[in-house]
C-alpha cells in the first residue's frame, strides 16, 4: 500500500505561492458554509513519525478561521484518562456541530503502537479496529464529516531526516521519532492493516506522501476542501430517512403482550422486615463502597421507569449508604444547547466516573429510544440505530471493568394513578406532578411497546436489565440495594 505513494511528488516554490492564497480563500468559504449547515468536521492527523504532522496542524490553523476550529493533541495519557474507558478522552473533545476539530493523534494511535510492540495479536487488533469502525459509523450517522489523513515517509527518508535533525541540533523534533524509527517495519505493517480495515466510503483514509513539505500541505488543504464541499452537496439533496411503522397483527389474544405484563407486582414487604433488611444492606454497601474505592473499581447505575415508580426513593436509599465523596448523581433532563450541538451520547460520556466512584444516572441515554421515540423528538432512523450505538457504548464501559447496572422500576397503571393523585393532594409532594406526567400517562401503551423493544434489544450478557416490581416501594428498594451490593462484591472478586 505505502509503496504506491513513494513516488517523489514535489511542488515548486513558485507554484505553492500561487496556489496557497486561492486554497486558503476557498477553505475559509467552505468553513463558513459548514458552520451554517451545522456539520461537525473531524480531521484526524496521523502518520509516520517525522512526517511533519505538527507542521500540518499549524498550517491548517493558519489557513482556517480559528474561531470555528479547535486543535486537540492526544499526547501522553493522564491518570484521569487512564481511569476511564479509552474513548472518554476522545468523545469529550469532539467538535460541536458547525465546528472543525483537528485531532493530532486519535483513537488509532494506541492500538497501532501496541500492535507494533507486540502487546497483542492480530485477533485483538482486529477487534479494536472493528470498534473504531463502529465508533466512526456512529459519528457519521449523526451527521459528522470525518477526514482521515495519513502522512507517509519511506524508511529511508525518515532515517535521513532523523540524522539531519540530530546533526543540525534541532530541539523541536518529537522524542518519539528516534524510538519508533527502530520499529519502522512493525509500525508500517500495523498501520497498513489499520487503514485497510477502517477505510470506508463515508470515513475514508487519504494517504499523503510527506517527502516534500509543500506538496504535503497543499494536498492536505485540497483534500479537506473537497471533503467539505462534498458534505455540503450531500446536505442539499433530499434526505433519505428510514420510515418504520407497526406491522398490523391479526386480532389474536396476547398479541399486544409485552415483557412488563409478566412482572409479578404482588410482592410486599412489611415495615419491620423492610427496616431490618434496609439497615443490613446499607451497612453492607457502606463497607463495599470503601473497599471498591481502594481497589479503583467503578459502578455505574442507570435508573429508568414510570413516572412515580419510585426512582428517586430507590436512589436515595443507595446513596445514603455511600460516603458523599464516593458517588455522584446525574439528573438527566432536556438537553442544553451545548449538548444538542453534539452526538446524544456525548453528555453521558463526559460524566463517566474516575476509578473508585459510583455514578448514578437518574434517567439516561435510554431517553433516545423511549421519550424521543414516543414523543417524535427523534426520527425513526435515529432511534432505530440507537440500540446498536447504546450496546457498543455499554460494552466499552464493561470492557474497562465498570460494573453497569440498569434498573427499570415498574408499577401498574392503577398504582401510578393512585400516586399521581396522592401527589396532587400532598403539599410537599405537589411539585413532583406536572402536566407532562399526565400527558405521558395517556401514551402508556406506546411507552410499554418502547420499553419492551428496549429490553429485548439492549439486555445483554454484560449489561442485563433488571426489572424491579415497584407497586410496593419497600420491596423495590430492597431489590435495588441487594443488586447494587452484589455488583460491588463481584467487582472486588
Amino acid at each position: 500500500m505505502f509503496e504506491a505513494v513513494e513516488v517523489g511528488r514535489r511542488v515548486r516554490k513558485q507554484d505553492f505561492r500561487r496556489l496557497e492564497p486561492e486554497l486558503s480563500t476557498r477553505l475559509l468559504a467552505a468553513q463558513r458554509e459548514v458552520q451554517a449547515a451545522r456539520i461537525p468536521v473531524i480531521v484526524i492527523v496521523s502518520g509516520v513519525e517525522g512526517a511533519g504532522k505538527g507542521e500540518v496542524v499549524n498550517r491548517l490553523n493558519q489557513w482556517l478561521d480559528s474561531r470555528g476550529m479547535r486543535s486537540v493533541a492526544f499526547w501522553d495519557e493522564s491518570d484521569e484518562e487512564r481511569e476511564r474507558p479509552r474513548y472518554w478522552r476522545f468523545a469529550r473533545q469532539l467538535p460541536e456541530r458547525g465546528e472543525i476539530g483537528v485531532l493530532f493523534g486519535s483513537w488509532y494511535t494506541r492500538p497501532i503502537i501496541d500492535r507494533a510492540y507486540g502487546e497483542f495479536g492480530k485477533g485483538e487488533f482486529d477487534r479494536q479496529l472493528d470498534r473504531i469502525a463502529r465508533f466512526e459509523r456512529t459519528l457519521v450517522d449523526d451527521g459528522a464529516l470525518i477526514v482521515k489523513l495519513w502522512f507517509h515517509l519511506s524508511k529511508k527518508t525518515q532515517r535521513r531526516r532523523l540524522r539531519k535533525d540530530v546533526r543540525d541540533g534541532r530541539r523541536d523534533v518529537s522524542p518519539l521519532t528516534r524510538q519508533y524509527s527502530k520499529r519502522y517495519d512493525a509500525f508500517a505493517a500495523a498501520s497498513e492493516q489499520a487503514i485497510r480495515r477502517t477505510d470506508h466510503g463515508d470515513a475514508a483514509w487519504h494517504v499523503i506522501e510527506a517527502e516534500d513539505r509543500r506538496y504535503r500541505d497543499l494536498a492536505t488543504g485540497f483534500i479537506l476542501l473537497d471533503a467539505m464541499q462534498r458534505a455540503l452537496e450531500e446536505r442539499t439533496r433530499t434526505p433519505q430517512t428510514v420510515e418504520t411503522r407497526d406491522v398490523p397483527l391479526p386480532s389474536l389474544e396476547g398479541a399486544a403482550t409485552t415483557i412488563l405484563d409478566h412482572v409479578d407486582l404482588s410482592a410486599r414487604l412489611e415495615v419491620e422486615d423492610y427496616e431490618r433488611e434496609l439497615d443490613a444492606l446499607q451497612q453492607r454497601l457502606r463497607g463495599l463502597a470503601w473497599d471498591t474505592w481502594k481497589h479503583k473499581g467503578n459502578v455505574v447505575a442507570v435508573f429508568e421507569g414510570w413516572d412515580a415508580a419510585g426512582k428517586g426513593g430507590a436512589i436515595r436509599r443507595v446513596t445514603r449508604a455511600v460516603d458523599a465523596r464516593l458517588y455522584r448523581v446525574i439528573q438527566i433532563a432536556a438537553p442544553s444547547d451545548e449538548e444538542l450541538a453534539h452526538h446524544y451520547l456525548w453528555r453521558f460520556w463526559r460524566h463517566l466516573p474516575r476509578a473508585g466512584q459510583l455514578t448514578v444516572y437518574d434517567r439516561s441515554w435510554y431517553g433516545r429510544v423511549l421519550v424521543e421515540r414516543v414523543e417524535g423528538l427523534a426520527r425513526p432512523d435515529e432511534w432505530m440505530r440507537a440500540y446498536g450505538e447504546i450496546n457498543d457504548f455499554e460494552e466499552q464501559l464493561c470492557d474497562h471493568g465498570i460494573a453497569l447496572l440498569k434498573f427499570w422500576l415498574h408499577v401498574d397503571a392503577d398504582e401510578q394513578l393512585r400516586r399521581f393523585r396522592e401527589r396532587e393532594q400532598t403539599p410537599h409532594k405537589a411539585w413532583k406532578i406536572t402536566e407532562e406526567d399526565w400527558r405521558n400517562r395517556e401514551k402508556r401503551g406506546e411507552y410499554e411497546a418502547a420499553v419492551n423493544e428496549m429490553v429485548a434489544r439492549t439486555s445483554t450478557a454484560y449489561a442485563p436489565w433488571e426489572i424491579v416490581p415497584g407497586n410496593d416501594k419497600r420491596h423495590g428498594r430492597i431489590q435495588v440495594l441487594e443488586r447494587v451490593c452484589r455488583a460491588y462484591e463481584a467487582l472486588l472478586k
